[in-house]
């Protein structure tokens, strides 16, 4: 009879081993209250753990969220979706310190998220009970709570995230990959973990608008430019300079409302989340891009005493749009929290445009100098200065 009990009991240790031997470092976690859980997992992002005890009879899903916040006193939050696999449509816990202060005592509340912004909190899908949150010594906050599930549910999306807590509120989390990616499916019944794979369509619809408008207001235009003040001054160059000009801009234009056309989606897709400075410096490129196509309609001919006028215009807002369309690139990959590669990159193809114009201006004016010297006139004036009119 004892060796039958030994066998018995080695049977029913014997999965509980195989499943902490599977569960990582999530198997050695300990909670306050004297709080066990069956299984557990460690996700794939922003070094968070998942921990539960699922009832099927009772549809019954008791669990525990572990995760560090981005910087002491911020937020942690877990969730299901019962629509999607992502943020919008998630039934969340929210644990922050109470009184958005930055002590140790945190509070947890529940989000029915609609969009892309956490919205205020209120009840959610799921009937909640024994909701709690502590901040443990190490930095990191466990969120617990007992949520009643449908009958029959096997396998569920879960969402998680960390962020930050200023001026008292919940902020906006980071927009990076792992952020964006903190996602996957949860086998209640198996344990099985799944990831969702790369940052989903947000990310990629954020990299579509980030480089349609590096490739447009940070190159084309720039490069459009360049052949307007530069190529005009050799003869040879006449017409294909205005061409070349008139190809960069127009093609360069074109791709830039696309990419513009995608930022105010990306902004009607994350109400509540805004980037002021960047969106107010990318309609104000929009606009004066705008404003230059339609003034190519009324350009005076080169001989009407308007046409002066129009050339300080053009030049003018034509450089503007070039700084301006730079400066928000930057901007957006800042937002976008880019790899440093993609940005030594951009500033690499930026230097050698750079680099190219210094160039040009040098030999450009060596020629305008020698023209002046022989006290030749050029494009109609006398002086021998380089070109100002299109």
């Amino acid at each position: 009879m004892s060796f039958a009990r030994l066998l018995v009991l080695l049977a029913m240790l014997a999965p509980a081993r195989v499943a902490a031997a599977g569960a990582g470092a999530c198997a050695a976690e300990r909670f306050s209250g004297n709080r066990v859980y069956a299984a557990c997992s460690d996700l794939p992002r922003l070094g968070a753990s998942v921990h539960w005890t699922y009832d099927a009879a009772a549809s019954s899903l008791s669990v525990a969220f572990v995760a560090a916040p981005p910087s002491s006193g911020g937020w942690v939050a877990w969730g299901l979706n019962p629509t999607g696999d992502g943020m919008s449509g998630a039934q969340a816990l929210v644990a922050a310190p109470k009184g958005g202060g930055g002590g140790s005592a945190y509070a947890v509340q529940t989000y029915s998220i609609s969009g892309y912004a956490l919205g205020s909190p209120g009840p959610i899908t799921y009937p909640t009970s024994d909701i709690a949150a502590e901040l443990g010594g190490d930095g990191r906050v466990r969120l617990f709570g007992t949520l009643k599930l449908q009958n029959g549910t096997g396998e569920v999306n879960q969402v998680w995230q960390v962020g930050p807590v200023s001026g008292g509120s919940i902020a906006a989390h980071d927009m990076n990959g792992d952020n964006l990616a903190s996602k996957g499916k949860l086998n209640l019944v198996t344990g099985a973990s799944t990831a969702a794979s790369g940052g989903g369509s947000l990310l990629r619809k954020k990299n579509t608008h980030g480089v349609l408008n590096a490739v447009s207001w940070g190159l084309l235009l720039p490069m459009g430019a360049i052949f307007a003040r530069y190529l005009k001054t050799f003869k040879s160059a006449d017409p294909a300079w205005f061409y070349l000009h008139v190809a960069c801009q127009v093609i360069g234009y074109a791709v830039g409302v696309s990419g513009w056309a995608t930022g105010i989606h990306l902004g009607n897709m994350s109400k509540g989340i805004t980037y002021s400075l960047h969106r107010n410096i990318g309609i104000s490129v929009f606009a004066l891009g705008t404003l230059q196509i339609f003034a190519l309609f009324l350009r005076p001919k080169k001989e009407h005493k308007y046409r002066f006028y129009w050339n300080v215009y053009h030049h003018s807002v034509g450089y503007t749009i070039i700084i301006l369309g730079i400066i928000n690139i930057f901007k957006g990959m800042s937002i976008l929290n880019v790899e440093q590669k993609w940005k030594t990159g951009y500033i690499i193809a930026i230097c050698i445009l750079g680099a190219i114009a210094l160039i040009l201006e040098a030999v450009t004016w060596g020629v305008v100098l020698k023209r002046r010297s022989e006290n030749k006139s050029y494009n109609g004036t006398s002086n021998g200065h380089l070109p100002l009119s299109i």
